[in-house]
């Protein structure tokens, strides 16, 4: 979360300077800059009637053959400029200008991306001149050092002949700036790493194998899904295999709608709980994505970093929590069920072996949709660079895998991903804490809580040792981000409280409390104060002029790191008890269970598509709270979308070859049925032949934030 809300955070401190400029501190040089036409008209102004001894500006080495070309390519486009043709009209039409709403915030003309790559204009049987766009970096010295902070950033639509480098460009743009402005504090730079032309990339060896992967997993899925279609009248005929890739089987088991009263192990609202934290933590990154964006209007978030919605932003962390404490959880309930039947026994390398299946392919597969695939769908003026953590992957995607990224490295390959690093380290370390449970009873449970309390105080001790602050106004200075907010332990204690709850909710199975009705509204009250509490307390804080000591903010972070599980703690035991009354109703509903199902794909895919959106806007946008929530619905649902097609054809068969691993003495139709959308204890889909005493094997969803728990096998 923190990874993505960072440019939110830098957008914020650079902007906030160039804010608070008064009137008469601009210079005249500065306005001289904001007066000019538009910069292709001045360009074209400048060069229409220079000669090939002005184009020739590479003395006094001796010109390349590339520079040849581009000074070829330089004089028919001025001539075609000069006689009125359409194709050189459109390059300098498809430039941009020093933006306007420049104080504002709006640092970037993107022109006109698609007029300037679709120019084509043959002049020889051999040799043509096409459009190649890119973008210009402009930086005004002379301005005051507030001011600078911002139009230091601006970055301007161009567009040349292709066969120009940008050393060419810079070169043209030089001495142009030299005639308009005469003053040595302007520059105009331009890298190649932000020119495109029309001419498609080839694809290199690990774009061939990822889409290739990708197609023979859609072919087989949709071999497999006609084969059930218009072979198998019996479903309960269908050959495993064909039933573990058939796109049928697993949607009728994703969309499926269970009764949650057919089972009593199952907990209705965990489906509600998981899918809100879901929607609010894509609703969070889409916030990182929109300040990113080429906003018309960025120094609007100065006043937005200090309004009260901000704080359901800045402090969506608390949603990780969330998944942190349903994972703990289901840990302990699910392996305490399963060592309560076998007499103690667990097969822990069984149960890491779940938890592999259900989780590294997929990642896999992201790893290599991020890396290779970002540039093949995206198209416009943002579009010219490879995925953003590109570079993070190629260096670092084995950490990613061995889900020890978030203490290896500080660049993380999918920075989103640092949750499921953080999940399995403590899944790993949970058989032991089961053990004890079932050995020791309360006195083990004692001793978690004993090791909750050590955990908040390192966490404690970790902020105030290093000064570390977690508000965005005063950044996460050093390494704040990877010591205090990725770091396994500084989380674990929502796991464990979870971990504790589930144990609790074990012993207490089957049994009902007598509430009095003022324990009941005792119980909302208090919960509802905590969840607004810790969302807001720091709001006071948050204004530009407030100061906040380090020890305040460290019992702060401390102490709702802890808060936040206990009011899930109520509500998930109010819920079960009866006492949730709308909150039950609303948090264990039916219509949330496909989502949960599908989370952990939504979870995965989703900072890709907003990625992928982002890179495809052709135009300024306008930030503000109503149009980032408009966009997050269209970015939401289109990861839905791509998350079902994902799940159908890489999670659901991959993840189906867990039911091969232990055999189940049931007919074939029963080991065959596809992944159920009943959500018992451990959040697993289990299968449509259920029975009370005999239940085939509980597939594990990782949610959208939480990995979840495989099914944990007894021996």
């Amino acid at each position: 979360m923190v990874n993505v809300l960072v440019p939110l955070f830098v957008c914020g401190l650079v902007l906030v300077g160039a804010a608070k400029h008064k009137d008469g501190d601009i210079p005249q040089e500065y306005q001289r800059l904001i007066s000019l036409r538009s910069l292709g008209v001045e360009f074209a102004e400048h060069f229409r009637n220079a000669s090939l001894s002005d184009l020739d500006l590479f003395h006094p080495r001796i010109p390349s053959q590339e520079d040849l070309i581009c000074i070829a390519d330089m004089a028919q486009f001025m001539q075609a400029l000069t006689t009125g043709k359409l194709w050189a009209a459109k390059m300098i039409d498809a430039w941009g200008s020093i933006p306007s709403g420049l104080l504002n915030g709006n640092i970037y003309d993107l022109g006109n991306f698609d007029e300037c790559v679709k120019i084509r204009k043959e002049i020889t049987s051999s040799h043509s001149i096409n459009g190649k766009y890119c973008f210009l970096k402009v930086s005004v010295g002379f301005l005051p050092q507030n001011v600078a902070r911002l139009t230091n950033n601006m970055r301007i639509a161009s567009c040349f002949p292709a066969s120009c480098s940008a050393a060419h460009i810079d070169a043209f743009l030089g001495q142009l700036m030299q005639k308009l402005l005469n003053s040595s504090s302007t520059s105009i730079q331009i890298r190649e790493a932000t020119c495109q032309t029309s001419d498609l990339k080839p694809w290199d060896g690990m774009t061939i194998f990822t889409v290739v992967l990708l197609g023979l997993m859609g072919s087989i899925v949709a071999l497999c899904t006609m084969y059930d279609y218009f072979l198998c009248h019996d479903q309960n005929q269908v050959p495993v295999a064909v039933k573990i890739f058939s796109a049928r089987a697993n949607s009728r088991a994703l969309f499926r709608i269970v009764d949650s009263k057919s089972n009593p192990n199952i907990i209705s609202c965990l489906d509600g709980i998981r899918c809100m934290s879901l929607i609010w933590v894509v609703f969070g990154h889409e916030f990182g994505y929109a300040a990113g964006s080429p906003n018309i209007n960025n120094l609007d978030l100065v006043t937005w970093f200090v309004d009260p919605f901000s704080s359901f932003i800045l402090y969506a962390y608390f949603s990780v929590d969330s998944f942190f404490f349903i994972g703990g959880l289901l840990v302990a309930m699910v392996a305490l069920r399963s060592m309560e039947k076998s007499k103690g026994k667990l097969n822990v390398p069984l149960m890491y072996l779940h938890r592999f299946i259900r989780i590294v392919p997929i990642l896999a597969v992201a790893i290599l949709v991020y890396m290779n695939l970002m540039t093949l769908i995206t198209d416009g003026p943002l579009a010219s660079g490879e995925y953003s953590g590109k570079e993070a992957c190629e260096k670092g995607w084995f950490w990613t895998l061995l889900f020890v990224q978030n203490y290896a490295t500080n660049n993380i390959c999918l920075g989103h991903s640092w949750y499921l690093a953080v999940d399995m380290q403590l899944y790993i370390i949970s058989p032991l804490l089961l053990i004890a449970l079932y050995k020791w009873g309360k006195k083990a449970a004692a001793g978690i809580v004993v090791l909750i309390v050590l955990v908040s105080c390192c966490l404690f001790a970790t902020m105030m040792v290093n000064n570390f602050s977690m508000l965005f106004k005063n950044g996460l200075a050093g390494d704040a981000g990877k010591k205090l907010y990725r770091a396994t332990h500084t989380h674990s204690a929502p796991w464990l409280i979870g971990f504790v709850f589930g144990y609790f909710l074990h012993l207490n199975r089957g049994k009902k409390f007598q509430l009095s009705r003022i324990a009941v509204w005792s119980g909302w009250l208090l919960s509802l104060a905590m969840i607004f509490t810790s969302i807001f307390a720091l709001y006071p804080a948050a204004q530009w002029s407030a100061r906040l000591s380090t020890l305040e903010e460290s019992f702060y972070y401390t102490l709702t790191r802890v808060a936040w599980p206990l009011v899930l703690c109520w509500i998930v035991f109010a819920c079960m008890q009866g006492h949730g009354g709308l909150a039950n109703s609303f948090l264990s509903s039916s219509l949330w269970q496909p989502l949960s199902r599908l989370s952990y794909s939504v979870y995965i895919w989703h900072m890709f598509i907003q990625e992928v959106n982002l890179r495809n806007l052709q135009t300024n946008s306008y930030l503000s709270d109503y149009n980032v929530m408009l966009k997050f619905w269209s970015d939401f649902g289109i990861s839905l979308l791509i998350s079902y097609v994902l799940y159908i054809i890489i999670e659901a068969p991959l993840a189906g070859f867990d039911i091969l691993l232990v055999p189940r003495p049931k007919t074939v139709s029963q080991r065959a049925a596809p992944m159920e959308p009943k959500v018992d204890l451990n959040d697993a889909p289990v299968q449509q032949e259920q029975s009370n005493d005999n239940e085939t094997r509980k597939q594990d969803f990782p949610d959208a934030m939480e990995a979840e728990v495989p099914p944990l096998a007894s021996v």
